[in-house]
């Protein structure tokens, strides 16, 4: 059996992810959190200085930080690509993180401290994988040398980040991972004999 105080926490943290998710991270209150977990706002503040660092557990936890992201590396690039953009976190709390995006995106509009957390600590593990796949295809001579590899993310994760932020504009096609990688790699793919 988990200590109380364990017990506390992951009730706190369930209740915020279904409030931040319904009713958006700026439209969610300590004290709503509070009254829908049944933990005292003292109690709360002793886990969290604040409710930015609530909401950046609660992001971590939808997003799967607790569990191992896996390696994708294979040896064959497009491979490790498209399963790599295929890669999502743990599908019991997709709905949840579907409906927490447009405001997380919001809030990390208006809120620039909030953003640069944001993208370090949840962002950050997935734009590291993808900055070493680009690092490694150039060492290993399948893409461009001389490329940046923090811009090379950018064309690589924007379509995705495009879908996220709008979803009714276009449904995405099936294999848009194959199609991403595919673009991907003849724009920065080393063509097979070009001297560079």
């Amino acid at each position: 059996m988990k200590p109380r105080s364990q017990r506390a926490h992951d009730t706190v943290l369930d209740s915020a992810i279904a409030l931040f998710a319904e009713n958006g991270i700026e439209g969610t209150s300590v004290d709503a959190i509070a009254a829908h977990s049944g933990v005292s706002k003292a109690t709360i503040y002793k886990h969290w200085p604040d409710k930015r660092a609530l909401c950046l557990e609660a992001l971590g936890k939808v997003h799967g930080h607790h569990l191992c992201r896996p390696e994708f590396n294979t040896g064959d690039l497009r491979k490790d690509l498209i399963d790599f953009l295929n890669y999502r976190p743990p599908a019991e709390f997709s709905e949840l993180r579907e409906k927490m995006m447009p405001s997380v995106i919001a809030y990390a509009a208006r809120d620039q401290e909030f953003g640069r957390s944001w993208r370090e600590h949840i962002m950050g593990p997935a734009l590291r994988q993808a900055q070493t796949f680009i690092e490694r295809g150039i060492s290993t001579g399948e893409l461009k040398a001389g490329l940046e590899p923090s811009l090379c993310v950018v064309f690589l994760l924007g379509p995705l980040m495009f879908t996220k932020i709008f979803p009714h504009m276009a449904p995405p096609p099936e294999n848009l991972a194959s199609a991403i990688a595919g673009a991907f790699l003849r724009a920065f793919g080393r063509q097979p004999g070009l001297k560079e």
